[in-house]
This record gives C-alpha cells, sequence and structure tokens, in this order.
C-alpha cells in the first residue's frame, strides 16, 4: 500500500488547483484523473464551448459589415473539420500546460479511475493508496432524460466531436448548456429549434432577463417551442430522428441534442460513507469535509454554483485550512457572477428582482433597453437589456443584469462594485465611458 498526505480524484479545474497549492506547501499530493486534465471545462466545457461561440458569431459579423462598407466581406461556407480540429488542438495544448503545471509542483499524476473504497483508502487499478486526505473532485457529466430512443440522442460531451455538423437540430432543454449550444448552432448555419418544459427559458434568472433572451434569440432565427417536452426518439428509414412530443406533436430532424442538465459523479461513494443528497449532491459541512473524515469535496459535487471559478475557489479554501492552517479561510457565496454565452450572451450578478422581492427587499428597478449603435446602420432589429435592482431603503445595488454584446466583460466589473456595496448614487456619480454598452449602467435614471 503507497501513502500520500493528499489524494485528489479528478483532474479539473478544482482538483488540479487543489493539487498544485497543496504540493507547494509541502504535502505529497497524488492526483488522479481518468480521462484529461482540466475537467469538463477544458475539455468538453467552457473553453471549447467559447471557441464554438466565438466562430458562431462571424455569420453575424459578416451580416453586418456591407453597411460599414465592406462589399467583398461575405461568410462564406462553414467548415467544420477545421473549427473542430483547431479546437482539439488548442485542448491539446492546454491539457500539456495543466500537466507540467502539476508536474512542476511535484504533484504525481496518476491515469485512471479512481475508488474511495474505505475511509482514506483509494484504489486505482492494482494500486492502493492510504491517504491522510482525499479531495473528491470528479465533477459533473451530462444527463440523459430517461425516455425511450434515447440513445439516439447525443449530449452536450459529443457537441464537441460531431463528424459532420448537422443541416438541422433540435436542443432538448431550457438551461445554460441548451442555450448555448442553440446560439453556436444557429451561427454556424444549422436550422435549430429549442424545445424546454417551462414557459420561458433560465428558470433562476430574472424574469426580465428571460423574457428579453427568448425574444432576441427568435429574432436571430432559433425556433422556440416553450411547454414543449419528448416523449420519445425513433430513427426513420434515411437516418433521420423523429421526435414525439407530449403535446402529441411531432418533428423529424438530423440531430438531437439532449442538453437536460448535469449530474454529479458520486457512483461508489454511499458505499464508502460518503452521505449523498436527495438530488446526489455530496453532503458536506462549511469547511468542505463529508461524513468520512479526512474525505472532502468541491465542485461540482457540492450544491454550490456550478462553476468553474467557484470550484477553483473552493480549492484554494480547503487548501488555506487543510494544509496551510488558515482555519478562518471561508468562500462568500453571495454575489458571484456569471455569463451565459449564448446568442446574444447575457451575465448578471447579484439578486433577481424576483429574489430580492422573496428575501423582504423593497425594491426599485431600473431598466434600459435600446438598439446598439453597431446595428444602427444596417437598421438591424438586435435590442440589448440592461437592469439594476436596487435596495429601496438604503439605495444600495444588489442586482445588475445585462442581455447583449460584452455582457460578460461588462458584468464582471459591476460585480466588484457590488460586492462592495456600491449604491445607486455611486453608480449615477461615475462618469461613463462614451459611446460604450456599459456606461448605460451608470446613466439609468
Amino acid at each position: 500500500m503507497k501513502t500520500c498526505d493528499l489524494f485528489v480524484i479528478g483532474g479539473g479545474s478544482g482538483g488540479v488547483r487543489a493539487a498544485r497549492l497543496a504540493a507547494a506547501q509541502g504535502a505529497r499530493v497524488v492526483l488522479a484523473e481518468k480521462t484529461a486534465l482540466g475537467g469538463t471545462c477544458v475539455n468538453v466545457g467552457c473553453v471549447p464551448k467559447k471557441l464554438f461561440f466565438y466562430a458562431a458569431g462571424f455569420s453575424a459579423e459578416a451580416a453586418l459589415a456591407p453597411y460599414f462598407g465592406w462589399s467583398e466581406f461575405a461568410a462564406g461556407a462553414m467548415d467544420w473539420p477545421t473549427l473542430r480540429e483547431n479546437k482539439n488542438r488548442e485542448i491539446l495544448r492546454l491539457n500539456g500546460v495543466y500537466e507540467r503545471t502539476l508536474k512542476d509542483a511535484g504533484v504525481h499524476i496518476v491515469n485512471g479511475a479512481a475508488r474511495l473504497t474505505a475511509k482514506k483508502i483509494v484504489h486505482i487499478g492494482d494500486e492502493i493508496y492510504q491517504a491522510e486526505k482525499v479531495l473528491l473532485a470528479m465533477g459533473g457529466a451530462p444527463f440523459m432524460a430517461s425516455i425511450p430512443g434515447k440513445e439516439l440522442a447525443v449530449c452536450s460531451d459529443d457537441m464537441f466531436h460531431l463528424s459532420v455538423l448537422p443541416k438541422q437540430a433540435v436542443i432538448i432543454g431550457g438551461g445554460y448548456i441548451a442555450l448555448e449550444f442553440a446560439g453556436i448552432l444557429s451561427g454556424l448555419g444549422v436550422q435549430t429549434t429549442l424545445c424546454y418544459r417551462a414557459e420561458l427559458p433560465l428558470r433562476g434568472f430574472d424574469e426580465t432577463l428571460r423574457r428579453h433572451t427568448a425574444a432576441e434569440m427568435t429574432k436571430r432565427g432559433i425556433i422556440l417551442r416553450p411547454q414543449t417536452a419528448p416523449e420519445s426518439i425513433e430513427k426513420t428509414a434515411n437516418g433521420a430522428r423523429r421526435l414525439y412530443f407530449d403535446n402529441d406533436e411531432m418533428m423529424t430532424t438530423a440531430l438531437v441534442l439532449m442538453a437536460t442538465g448535469r449530474k454529479p459523479q458520486t457512483r461508489g461513494l454511499a458505499e464508502a460513507g460518503v452521505i449523498l443528497r436527495k438530488n446526489g449532491m455530496v453532503e458536506a459541512d462549511e469547511n468542505y469535509e463529508t461524513a468520512v473524515p479526512g474525505v472532502f469535496a468541491i465542485g461540482d459535487l457540492l450544491q454550490t454554483p456550478a462553476l468553474t471559478p467557484v470550484a477553483t475557489a473552493e480549492a484554494g479554501v480547503f487548501v488555506a485550512r487543510v494544509f496551510g492552517g488558515d482555519k478562518t479561510a471561508r468562500l462568500d457565496y453571495e454575489n458571484i457572477p456569471t455569463a451565459v454565452f449564448c446568442r446574444p450572451p447575457l451575465a448578471t450578478v447579484g439578486m433577481s428582482e424576483e429574489a430580492a422581492k422573496a428575501r423582504g427587499f423593497k425594491t426599485k428597478t431600473y431598466l434600459s433597453r435600446y438598439r446598439p449603435l453597431r446595428h444602427t446602420l444596417a437598421n438591424d432589429k438586435a435590442q440589448t437589456l440592461m437592469k439594476l435592482v436596487v435596495d429601496a431603503e438604503c439605495g444600495k445595488v444588489v442586482g445588475a443584469h445585462m442581455v447583449g454584446e460584452d455582457a460578460g466583460e461588462i458584468i464582471q466589473g459591476l460585480a466588484i462594485a457590488i460586492r462592495l456595496g456600491a449604491t445607486k448614487d455611486d453608480f449615477d456619480s461615475t462618469i461613463g465611458v462614451h459611446p460604450s454598452n456599459a456606461e448605460e449602467f451608470v446613466t439609468m435614471r
């Protein structure tokens, strides 16, 4: 039996950072990853998604270009293999960066599926490790709705490796992943339909934001089918997919993407003594320690925001407390900014208007809806939306929301102000950068 101070199961963003930081504290660290280093974010999530998001944006740029005098600038045929292979090359480069970073820090990397079998005992292949501490950082995996014919659909992981770009696609789901791929596919020239159970997509976001996003997606040619859920999928004689819905409708398409969420990879943990919630998430205390002493969990295994920066921040807190001796280290989960890279993109920080009211705030809202300058020459109907949610009693801004170009970049800056307790008066007294979209946040009255 081999020994170590920390055994990290999972080489995603959280696991890699925890391993690296713990090794820097002098710990003997082993990290096990069954696929590629970087986890979901690097391999089948944030990074390749954003690259595809950029690719999809060129068709919109080409449509606007003639109005700015670029008569020879036009979108040609989409060369899917070129995009896919260039993306693959960049991901391989990042895999190598992660590996070098770990090795330079002194972390021992083991390739394979590790299993926690008892208190701080980990099996991987024929090897057994006794660890002083174990960190569970396996992340999540796509969840496929259990309907007849679900094997005929693809999941989000598969989308990054399609051999052929389809001419039509139906996406099932109304969350982050579904909307992002709807924008990507539509931008790449695929006739795209988005089906979801609710009246509006993006459950949990500000309702004004949700309605505006749905309207803007429709302007961009994406077909939205709210309150529609699939009941079965079958393969036609020519290889197409035929979907049957709960409202007795039927649709035939070339590809079905099941983007119905992700679930934590917790198989076998309950047998090792780790307590799981009803939704499959790991039960852990404020120090990220599970019911098994010395076994910790971070990232998408927990009931915390499923965001890469959150996982890496949790990794930092874990190492600071366990290996750095800082028992005061804590992560503040309030006012965490996030973005959805759909078309158009949206971003948000703080509370929605609905959440603020539910928490007892007396709110005042400020709204700006306008056509951006870059769309005026083409007389394009696209509109940007910005919204501030303010505590009416003290004037503190408790939420900022945006749908439009550069939303993620703009909200990142506002997140600092909101975390520091900026008031609406602070926003109003700030001079805007003109002409810019961002200045709208300091000119709303």
